[in-house]
């Protein structure tokens, strides 16, 4: 059996990949870890179809595929797919989503 391609999130479920901080300068100096600013982005990797409302129907996802998400900062679920770090959150605990 082959390994892992591709997580679908099941429900309301949420994977994203955060964005990783710069650790060096444009100029290539090396920052130290007290200088590099926590990031609480992400990219929507894959979502759920949504959840079940009480009366069955389907509640529609708020993200999609590719959206650039604002996290919350603690919870999530941390998930290791073929050396690549993810993080799976429910569609209501991302805190918006970002635009240009």
């Amino acid at each position: 059996m082959s390994g892992l391609k591709r997580l679908i999130p099941i429900l309301d479920r949420v994977l994203v990949q955060k964005t990783v901080a710069p650790t060096a300068t444009a100029g290539g100096v090396l920052l130290p870890e007290s200088a590099v600013q926590k990031i609480n982005s992400a990219t929507v990797v894959a979502v759920g179809p949504g959840r079940r409302s009480s009366t069955g129907e389907l509640v529609p996802m708020s993200v999609k595929e590719g959206d650039k998400v604002l996290l919350p900062d603690y919870g999530g679920t941390t998930v290791k797919l073929e050396d690549k770090e993810f993080h799976i959150y429910r569609d209501d605990e991302l805190l918006g989503v970002l635009t240009e």
